[in-house]
């Protein structure tokens, strides 16, 4: 759908020649495989020890209790506090807001806005994960809040964040992943992070044509580039669900095409988790693939690609 005055832009009827992952080009395509490494380096290149590189290569996430000192976590607490209060940030383009209420779902480039977030995205534990898993410098191409209040928090429908990014955003190659910071408790019952491990090994083109300004609907329920139930099925069957829980100051890394998703709140227990996508400097954006402009900056960096130093 065309926003108010726009002017309808064309849709490409098929892959360009450079599109590795073509999706949403007509009807559902088969489960492919996986093009790219998983893991880009190497032991000696940063913390992790050479069982939890082939962890992460197997399974396409790791999990960590307690990575950040609960100082930390209670600033960032304290700033989602204020954030969450600002009735007049609802109203900015970088705020989504509940489905059917006035609640705040989710804040993006909360690193270009908040002291305490921006020190919390460029934390030296979590970049030197980073790098040392895409094999390279990193810069930041995405963080936001995720908000999942008590009793209303909504869903989010299983993805694989990459295909979105891939489609609307030009990211060329799987070399950028996920990490979820727990600010609150994540616990079995109040809509945690679920996980298939292994599922990043495949790629699941999706059905559908992208309309203009998608992420307007998108960032409060996708309903296009989200696997078909049968595929959904068969990546459950062969790999299984998992759901990473923990205390306040947990950390989930986790690869950017693992199909994952997170199931409603019903628990009067808020959850509360920054997200910071860390891009490859050998993996900056492109054109997107689906033959649109690019989504806003604020969703996917374009301008800015300085590397995140480790202090």
């Amino acid at each position: 759908m065309t926003g108010m005055g726009a002017t309808a832009q064309p849709v490409l009827s098929s892959p360009r020649a450079d599109d590795r992952y073509p999706s949403r080009f007509g009807a559902r395509g088969l489960i492919k495989d996986r093009h790219d490494p998983v893991v880009w380096g190497t032991p000696e290149q940063g913390p992790l020890c050479d069982s939890q590189l082939l962890f992460y290569a197997g399974n396409g996430y790791l999990h960590f209790d307690a990575l950040l000192a609960p100082a930390e976590v209670q600033s960032c607490l304290e700033a989602l506090s204020q954030l969450r209060a600002d009735e007049a940030l609802k109203q900015a383009d970088e705020a989504v807001i509940e489905p059917g209420s006035r609640e705040l779902r989710s804040l993006f480039a909360v690193h270009q806005s908040n002291a305490a977030l921006k020190a919390l995205c460029q934390h030296p534990k979590l970049v030197a994960i980073a790098q040392q898993l895409l094999g390279s410098e990193v810069y930041i191409h995405q963080s936001r809040i995720n908000y999942k209040g008590g009793f209303r928090g909504k869903e989010f429908y299983w993805h694989s964040d990459f295909e979105t990014w891939h489609v609307e955003d030009g990211v060329p190659a799987m070399r950028l992943l996920s990490c979820s910071i727990a600010l609150t408790a994540n616990t079995p019952y109040n809509g945690p992070l679920m996980l298939l491990p292994g599922s990043h090994q495949r790629y699941v083109p999706c059905a559908g044509v992208t309309p203009q300004d998608h992420y307007r609907a998108s960032l409060k329920q996708q309903e296009l580039g989200v696997p078909d139930d049968d595929a959904l099925a068969r990546l459950v069957q062969d790999f299984g669900i998992t759901a990473p829980t923990g205390l306040a100051g947990s950390v989930t890394f986790f690869d950017c095409n693992v199909m994952h998703g997170s199931s409603s709140n019903i628990t009067p227990l808020p959850r509360s988790n920054v997200f910071v996508v860390y891009n490859s400097l050998h993996n900056t954006p492109v054109a997107p693939f689906c033959g649109l402009p690019p989504r806003p900056n604020f969703i996917a960096e374009r301008r800015d690609f300085t590397p995140v130093a480790l202090r």
